[in-house]
C-alpha cells in the first residue's frame, strides 16, 4: 500500500496477494477508525492514473502527457529560465 497525504493506492501482482493486502488496508483503516469517500474509490482497475502517474501490472510509471509536455518544453535561455526549472534563486557563473 502507498499513502499520498489523503490518497492510497493499494496495488499487488497477485489476485490472492491483492485481497489479504486490502484486508489488512482495510483493518489498519478500522484500527484508527479512518473513513474513507466511497464517491473516491475505485476497485477492480488493471491500470489508471493516480497522482499524475500511471499505475499498470508493470508498476508506476510517468504518465505519457508529462512525457509529451516535457519533450515539447522550450529550452530555457536565460539564467531567471534555469533557476524556474531547479526553484533555484542562487546566481550561476
Amino acid at each position: 500500500m502507498e499513502v499520498y497525504v489523503e490518497d492510497m493506492l493499494v496495488k499487488s501482482p497477485e489476485l490472492a496477494d491483492h485481497i489479504k493486502n486490502l484486508v489488512e488496508a482495510f483493518s489498519l483503516l478500522q484500527k484508527y477508525n479512518m473513513k474513507l469517500n466511497p464517491s473516491k474509490c475505485t476497485f477492480r482497475v488493471l491500470s489508471g492514473r493516480f497522482l499524475g502517474y500511471l499505475v499498470t501490472q508493470r508498476g508506476i510509471e510517468v504518465h505519457p502527457n508529462q512525457i509529451k509536455a516535457i519533450l515539447n518544453m522550450k529550452s530555457p535561455a536565460t539564467t531567471k529560465e534555469i533557476q524556474s526549472l531547479t526553484g533555484s534563486v542562487a546566481t550561476l557563473n
